[in-house]
Parts: structure tokens; C-alpha cells; sequence
């Protein structure tokens, strides 16, 4: 008997994906454009998130593709390696996703503090914000993150003084202005995604009035493939570029993740299965790689948009991939009518949305540690660069799980009669020793003192060594020897 294959959710899942193609299409190319590569790279990377990443299980909703966190990260390896040398670090970075998600490491990202990612995608969002406002105004942006921020005054005054710089900032502005209203609209009007009608009607204004902008510059589908020769592999044998397949696979993985478990809150349907995610997403970021192409993540507004159109099954993301094949073969040219300065609006608006700054109010309040965490990995991604920056917010993120781990608590109870009782509660480590020590130095010494340890879940050794130092010194002053009370409850670490 032959079985027949049925789509009890063709009907949600077409309609659906139509959605995210218009979402994906002018965030595909602004991401490539802002990224210094050309524009066809980014619809590469969008076609292999919808019909390689998404026929793969994972997560059946969430939609994958080039994504602004990933922009700021991608330009400077272009400028430092190469166009060629893009598609291996991304291969290089895919296949390391597939190994962890076969040794089952996929969980594991979620134990990343979240506010080392909310500071990555902060710092992401600032250095994309400052870089994108040259691009808008046609100006060439300096290289660095912290020279985009400070060089944003001589960009306005430069801007001022030229009606072309005008003209484009002009452009870009009104783009973000659209963007940002666009929920305001009538609901038969949202029907259209923002995005997409902010950069059709930029496209449509800048052809209507003949204005002075830069567009697109577009080289075709197939010519903009670049698949790395073997010969560019031998990169890999140098720090700076294995620290920047580290950078993007430790990022491109957690942003792709946390994306899942907030995907997840949108929806009824089946959990996401983390380990199988990420090797959908290195399965996803081999190919891309092989093809010159973008890093791929997993992208929020395209997954919302996703299940927000009434999206059942993985169908729909698939068929996005197949409507952005099918514009990129057969409509190519229309790509060379899009304003950058558009696009640029699109970007900043996109990297505004990056930075938690509700986020960071709530964590003020009530977890100041977190917050500080937060702050500092966005400064260090902006001042430094995006690998050292995440290194200094993980740093920070374990440094601050020692401290809070190493609590503890000293109780005294003077009883002239039965001499001084001190009772240590919590984790006795090397962290808080200089603390224990002060309080015990300050007990009088002129009467028997009993020092309780029951309450201590852990005592390593530098704690306990210490301890015993002080009941010594203390006992050897012709009082009665210093009273230790243990409990079996107490680990200790040599």
C-alpha cells in the first residue's frame, strides 16, 4: 500500500513564508552591503537558511540567515583577511558547530550569563548604529569602533556642508522615521512588513525626484559565488584567524540559541532541540561558507514574523529559501534601484533595537553585578574589538559567579560566662579570606573561644589551613585552646 504524503498546513505555512521572504529580502541585503560584501552574498546566506538550516530539525519555526549581530564581526575579518578568507573562516566555524552539537554541547550555551549576550548584541548594536550613519550620509567610516562613535561630530558638520551628504542623510532618516511608525498603521497596511515598504518607498522616492544617491551594486548570483580555494585554509594556521573562527562560532551559536528559547515563548508547538539546532546551523554555515557566503544565525525578527504569520511546520521557512532563490535568479537587477541610504536606515534601526536598554534599567534595580557585566562587554566590543570584548564580559560573568559562590557569614556570641561562640555559615574560599581572618583577629584573646563550622557547605584549603593557623597563634596566648566544631557536611578542596 503506498502512503501518501500530506501538508495539513500547506494553506498557514505558504502564506507564512511569503511573510518572511518580504521581512528577510531587505535584510539580506542590508546586512551584506553594511558588511562590505556584495549584496547577492547575503540572499546566498538567506537561501541556505531557508532550504538547507531549515529542512534540518532543531527548531521548526525559527528562521536562520545573515543577521546584524554578526555585521560589525564580519566587516573587520574582511578587512583584515580578505573576501576569500570569509568563506573559510565560516566553514571552519560550521563544522566546529556540527562537532558540538554531536558531542552534545548545544545545552550548554544556555549557561552563558545572559547579560554577556545582551552586552555583545549592545556593543554590536552601537558600533552598527555609528557605522551605518556614515554609510547614510555617502561618507566613508573610519575603521574602528570607538573612531565611528567619537568621528560623529565631524560627520554631521561634514554632512552640513555638503547637499549631496544632505540629501542621502535625508534618505536614511526618513527610512528609520517609517520604520519605527510603521506599527501605528491600520492593520490592512501592516499587512506589508515595515522594513520592506520603507525601502520600496526610498526606492520609489529616489527614482521619482531623480535624487543623488548611491544604490546597490550588483554583480549577479552566480558571479558573487566564491567558493575558498584550498590554499586559503592554510590561514587557519595562524592565531588571529582561529581567534576569529572562535569569535564567530562562540557568538553566531549563542545569538542562534537564545533566539530558540525566545522563539519557543511564541509559540504552542514543539520545544527546540538544542544539540540538533546547532548542527542544523553548522550544517547551515558549511554550505554557506563553501559558497563565499555570509555566517548565518538564527534571527528573531524573521522567526516572530514567522510565527506571528501562523506558521504550523518548518514548510514555511523552507519556502522562504525558495521565493529568495527564486527573486535572486530571475529579478537581480531590481536590487540595483535600492538607496543605500535605505538600507542604512533599515541597519540603525535594526541596531538600535540590539541594545536592552530596559534590560539594563531592571538589572540596575535589582542585580547591579549584572548590569556592570552588561556595560562593560559592550564598551570592551566597542573600545577594543567584538572577540576580546566577549572574553572580558565571560571573565567577568565567572568572576562574579566566584564571589557570589564564596558567601559567607559570621556569627559572634560574647557570653562572659561561657566565653565567645563564632559561627561560620555559607562557603569559606580563598576569596573571602582576608574578611574571615579580620573579623577572628578581632575576637578578644582573653577568654575561650569556640569556632563552629557546621554551618560552611565548603571549605578549600587556604581557608582551612588559615583556621587552624589562627586557633594555634590564638590558643598560644595562655587562654583556653580554641574550640573547633566540624560536621561531615563540610567539603574541602586541596
Amino acid at each position: 500500500m503506498n502512503r501518501v504524503v500530506t501538508f495539513p498546513h500547506l494553506r498557514q505555512d505558504f502564506a507564512a513564508s511569503l511573510v518572511v521572504f518580504l521581512v528577510a529580502l531587505p535584510l539580506c541585503v542590508g546586512v551584506a552591503v553594511a558588511s562590505g560584501v556584495p549584496a547577492e552574498l547575503g540572499l546566498i546566506t538567506g537561501i541556505v537558511g531557508g532550504l538547507v538550516t531549515g529542512c534540518m530539525r532543531g527548531s521548526s519555526l525559527q528562521v536562520s540567515g545573515p543577521a546584524a549581530g554578526l555585521t560589525v564581526l564580519v566587516f573587520e575579518a574582511v578587512q583584515s583577511f580578505g573576501l576569500p578568507a570569509l568563506g573559510v573562516i565560516v566553514v571552519t566555524a560550521g563544522l566546529l558547530q556540527l562537532a558540538m552539537g554531536a558531542l552534545r554541547l548545544g545545552r550548554w550555551f544556555r549557561a552563558i550569563s545572559v547579560s554577556v549576550v545582551e552586552g555583545m548584541l549592545a556593543g554590536i548594536g552601537l558600533v552598527l548604529i555609528a557605522g551605518q550613519l556614515y554609510a547614510a550620509a555617502g561618507i566613508e567610516a573610519p575603521l574602528t569602533g570607538l573612531g565611528k562613535l567619537t568621528g560623529i561630530p565631524g560627520l554631521l558638520a561634514d554632512a552640513a556642508s555638503s547637499t549631496t551628504a544632505l540629501i542621502s542623510l535625508a534618505v536614511g532618516v526618513a527610512t528609520i522615521v517609517l520604520v519605527a511608525l510603521w506599527n501605528r498603521m491600520p492593520r490592512r497596511v501592516r499587512a506589508v512588513p515595515g522594513a520592506l515598504a520603507a525601502v520600496l518607498l526610498a526606492t520609489l522616492a529616489t527614482l521619482a525626484f531623480g535624487l543623488p544617491v548611491a544604490t546597490v551594486q550588483v554583480q549577479g548570483l552566480f558571479d558573487a559565488v566564491q567558493v575558498p580555494a584550498l590554499s586559503e585554509f592554510g590561514g587557519l594556521a595562524t592565531m588571529s584567524l582561529l581567534g576569529t573562527v572562535a569569535a564567530f562560532t562562540l557568538i553566531a551559536s549563542a545569538e542562534s540559541l537564545f533566539s530558540a528559547a525566545a522563539v519557543d515563548r511564541l509559540h504552542d508547538g514543539p520545544r527546540t532541540e538544542y544539540d540538533k539546532e546547532l548542527m542544523a546551523q553548522g550544517a547551515g554555515n558549511t554550505v554557506s561558507g563553501l559558497l563565499g557566503a555570509l555566517p548565518m544565525t538564527a534571527v528573531i525578527v524573521r522567526s516572530s514574523a514567522n510565527v506571528q504569520a501562523g506558521a504550523r511546520t518548518k514548510a514555511s521557512r523552507v519556502l522562504h529559501g525558495v521565493w529568495l532563490l527564486l527573486f535572486a535568479a530571475l529579478l537581480p537587477s531590481a536590487l540595483e534601484l535600492i538607496p543605500l541610504p535605505a538600507l542604512a536606515g533599515i541597519l540603525i534601526h535594526a541596531g538600535w533595537k540590539l541594545i536592552p536598554l530596559r534590560a539594563l534599567v531592571t538589572l540596575w534595580r535589582e542585580h547591579r553585578g549584572e548590569a556592570l557585566i552588561l556595560v562593560v562587554t559592550a564598551v570592551a566590543i566597542v573600545t577594543v574589538n567584538m572577540f576580546e570584548g566577549v572574553l572580558t564580559g565571560l571573565a567577568l560573568s565567572v568572576a562574579k559567579a566566584a564571589w557570589d559562590a564564596s558567601h559567607i557569614k559570621l556569627e559572634i556570641v560574647d557570653s562572659n560566662a561561657q566565653g565567645v561562640r563564632a559561627r561560620l555559615s555559607g562557603n569559606a574560599t580563598f576569596l573571602r579570606l582576608p574578611k574571615i581572618l579580620d573579623s577572628l583577629e578581632a575576637l578578644p584573646t582573653d577568654r575561650p573561644i569556640a569556632l563552629d563550622l557546621s554551618g560552611l557547605h565548603h571549605l578549600d584549603h587556604a581557608c582551612r589551613t588559615a583556621l587552624e593557623n589562627w586557633a594555634e597563634r590564638h590558643s598560644s596566648s595562655g587562654t583556653d585552646p580554641v574550640r573547633l566544631t566540624r560536621t561531615e557536611a563540610v567539603t574541602t578542596a586541596s
